[in-house]
């Protein structure tokens, strides 16, 4: 089969592979769209340490069913899927207690590492378990399909902050995670939610997708918007989705006392924490890793169109095209956001 290999860092190789094994619990999947991840991004050039070459990356896809393995169960060839991007051992302490995205043994598509390599999605098949396959909804498209794991994400970070019907909530940081809280806020019922970011391009995106304001701190005072827009309270509910120290503090400064933080963004591995504040203030603050048994919901939310996914899509391409957009998305390419990739069939849409 054709596969888009990272055969070093930042040097992609269209190579003929064989085909992934299919074990006896495992759905062989024929690739039809796979997106482009952030983490694939900062993957490629060697930066997060979670992609050592040469590895096919790709873990937001969805397919059709090609081959199922001899204990499989309730798939057949021509089933229209998609999977979660994580496989967990469903044996250990967390995954005992359905916390399948803190497994003790978890395995990520795309990913290599010091602990598993595991190839992805950037090919014509892929394989992986039938636990985390699920079927789409007649009619859902597959580039639509491909943004249920950025979707689950966003929807797993929206649950671990305790919401109310009317609370007012922040989002800092509108990129494609960000965005997708926004919409997922709007949807879980939010009454007033502000976007923050530098881009104010982003901005306007995040008010067509349901933010009802956004500010850029490089134009005001972002806190003290939030402020004036509370009655000096802040904001009941704020989700962090960049992961620096800045907007961080600028997270916890923009929530009421007694409020709740969600930490969904991780670009940096450590930051300062306003402590104090965070202390006297009775903040909670809530990590968010990845998604937990969200796929379901999210594939009705999209299917009945309730979240708004193709403002958020900028192309849909083939294998052959996908090292290029790799590199206009690692240079920042204003106002670009995801990339879908279609390993098999398709014209180019952009």
């Amino acid at each position: 089969m054709r596969a888009l290999v990272l055969t070093e860092y930042n040097q992609f190789e269209i190579q003929d592979v064989p085909e992934p094994p299919v074990g006896p619990d495992d759905v062989l999947i024929q690739v039809r769209a796979c997106g482009i991840c952030g983490s694939d991004v900062h993957g490629m050039d060697g930066s997060t340490g979670r992609r050592v070459p040469p590895i096919v990356m790709g873990h937001e896809a969805a397919g059709v069913v090609a081959r199922v393995g001899e204990r499989v169960t309730g798939w057949q060839a021509g089933d229209r899927v998609t999977f979660d991007s994580m496989i967990s051992c469903g044996e250990c302490h967390f995954c005992r207690q359905g916390r399948i995205n803190l497994c003790d043994n978890r395995r990520v598509l795309g990913v290599s590492c010091s602990e598993f390599r595991r190839d992805g999605a950037f090919a014509e098949y892929v394989a992986v378990p039938q636990s985390i396959v699920f079927r789409l909804p007649d009619g859902l498209s597959f580039e639509h399909a491909a943004m249920t794991e950025p979707l689950s994400v966003a929807v797993h970070a929206v649950e671990r902050v305790p919401i109310h019907l009317n609370d007012t909530a922040v989002v800092v940081g509108t990129g494609m995670i960000g965005l997708l809280v926004v919409e997922t806020l709007r949807a879980a019922g939010c009454g007033r939610i502000l976007a923050i970011d530098v881009d104010t391009g982003r901005l306007e995106l995040a008010c067509r997708l349901g933010a009802d304001e956004g500010f850029s701190p490089n134009q005001t005072d972002v806190v003290a918007e939030v402020l004036r827009r509370t009655g000096g309270r802040g904001a009941d509910v704020v989700v962090e989705a960049v992961g620096i120290g800045a907007t961080i503090t600028t997270a916890i400064a923009a929530v009421r006392k007694g409020g709740s933080v969600g930490l969904v963004g991780n670009l940096t591995p450590e930051v300062p924490l306003p402590l104090q504040a965070v202390v006297t203030r009775e903040i909670t603050l809530f990590g968010s890793c990845a998604s937990s048994g969200e796929y379901p919901a999210c594939l009705d939310l999209i299917a009945r169109g309730s979240i708004q996914l193709d403002p958020l899509i900028s192309g849909v391409v083939p294998l052959d095209e996908a090292a290029d957009w790799f590199d206009r998305l690692h240079q920042g390419e204003e106002g670009l956001m995801k990339v879908i990739v279609r390993p098999v069939g398709g014209p180019r849409i952009a």
